[in-house]
């Protein structure tokens, strides 16, 4: 289980968000939990925001959104195996850029 990892969600919702993507570094691995954010399904309802915001990505034929408002934590036994990786350096680029404006001082 790597950062950028992608699973099929293991929580409830899951036609609204298939899979989620373990947003935790290496340097955790010894923790029993993972924390991931949803990808949720773009559909023609769903507003993207700002494309770094919510930057989008295809997963198994799925145009999916990462949603940083939404990590949780999950138990590292509900994951199952890895359906698809974001580690390259261009997808794993937006969503450290995403996770960052969540987290950046510049508003506020």
């Amino acid at each position: 289980m790597a950062q950028f990892d992608v699973h099929r969600n293991p929580g409830r919702a899951t036609r609204e968000v298939p899979y989620v993507v373990v947003l935790q570094s290496a340097w955790f691995d010894s923790h029993p939990r993972r924390l991931v954010a949803p990808l949720l399904l773009v559909s023609a309802g769903r507003t993207l925001g700002l494309a770094t915001h919510m930057p989008q990505f295809e997963i198994e034929g799925h145009a999916v959104l990462l949603d940083p408002l939404q990590c949780q934590p999950v138990p590292r036994t509900q994951l199952g195996a890895p359906v698809a990786s974001l580690a390259d350096d261009e997808s794993a680029s937006r969503i450290i850029a995403a996770m960052d404006e969540v987290l950046t001082r510049v508003y506020g």
